[in-house]
């Protein structure tokens, strides 16, 4: 079981650098840590780079929060910081942050919403991961009526990526559950 989760950690932070720069040493290194298992070194050099608004430390942040790596297992949190990425056009993001509506984890289930942002990852994924996001935002289309479809089609054509750090949108709530 301890190998699975190995092997699934791994595979979230490939996913999540996939679009990083080379020259983000800070990422990479805490990149490093998290497929290390050193998730207390990488929560650390993660977290000062999501607060700036790093997108890519935004995602690897909430999916450290969604699974509770280093840090308590909190869907609130991770649906934060999911949302911080996704607005700025994170793939990654926008297809875990989907996860998260179709789940109903961290936020109430929103079908819709999950198909927007499925439908926003697929978009804008590597080729390798578009047919796969697909296949997820499909199935959740399936759950949907066709004008529940066509409303999620008109909010993800109508995103527009946002560079956004997220302390804007930080209210009481959000501070007390990112300091938990």
């Amino acid at each position: 079981m301890k190998k699975i989760a190995k092997i699934a950690s791994a595979a979230v932070a490939t996913l999540l650098t996939a679009n990083a720069p080379v020259h983000a040493a800070s990422r990479s290194d805490g990149t490093v840590a998290f497929t290390s298992d050193n998730h207390v070194v990488a929560e650390n050099r993660t977290r000062s780079l999501a607060e700036r608004g790093d997108a890519q430390a935004q995602a690897l942040l909430g999916f450290m929060y969604e699974h509770g790596r280093a840090v308590a297992q909190n869907y609130d949190a991770a649906v934060y910081w999911y949302s911080c990425a996704a607005e700025q056009g994170h793939p990654t993001a926008q297809y875990l942050l989907g996860l998260m509506y179709d789940k109903g984890h961290g936020v109430v289930r929103n079908n819709v919403l999950a198909y927007k942002w499925l439908n926003l990852a697929a978009t804008h994924a590597s080729p390798g991961l578009r047919e796969y996001y697909l296949r997820i935002r499909d199935a959740v289309a399936a759950k949907l009526a066709a004008k529940q479809v066509a409303e999620s089609q008109r909010l993800a054509s109508s995103f527009v990526p946002a560079t956004n750090d997220c302390t804007g949108r930080e209210n009481d709530r959000t501070r007390n559950l990112l300091r938990q």
